[in-house]
């Protein structure tokens, strides 16, 4: 069993700052690629920036100078620092983890169940 959990959501004030993480826990094997996504009302959900386990970076164009992902491998973490935020990142913030596990499916991605982030003045 794997459980992904994110924190440090909340309400801020354009310009402001937020640093999300998500920590993975369970009988997992090796942790893989891991990712922010976001999901804004009435929008799908969208890929904000993603990281291998190597420390490959991709992020989507609207995340690009202000927001950035990093891990920790031994904590099984990913965080987003998230910078000069603005109105239309009001989003719930999505982690998603690839991860090697001891049994079948032996590889699979895991979700966790979103933090709400608002912008708002």
């Amino acid at each position: 069993q794997v459980l992904v959990v994110e924190s440090g959501g909340g309400l801020v004030q354009p310009d402001g700052s937020l640093r999300l993480s998500c920590e993975a826990t369970g009988s997992i094997l090796r942790v893989n690629d891991m990712g922010w996504y976001r999901q804004g009302p009435g929008k799908q959900r969208e890929l904000v920036a993603s990281i291998t386990s190597s420390g490959i970076t991709n992020y989507a164009e609207s995340a690009k100078g202000r927001f950035t992902i990093s891990r920790d491998n031994a904590k099984k973490t990913v965080y987003l620092q998230m910078n000069s935020l603005k109105p239309e990142d009001t989003a719930v913030y999505y982690c998603n983890v690839a991860v090697n596990v001891m049994s079948y499916p032996y590889k699979a991605d895991y979700w966790g169940q979103g933090t709400q982030v608002t912008v708002s003045s």
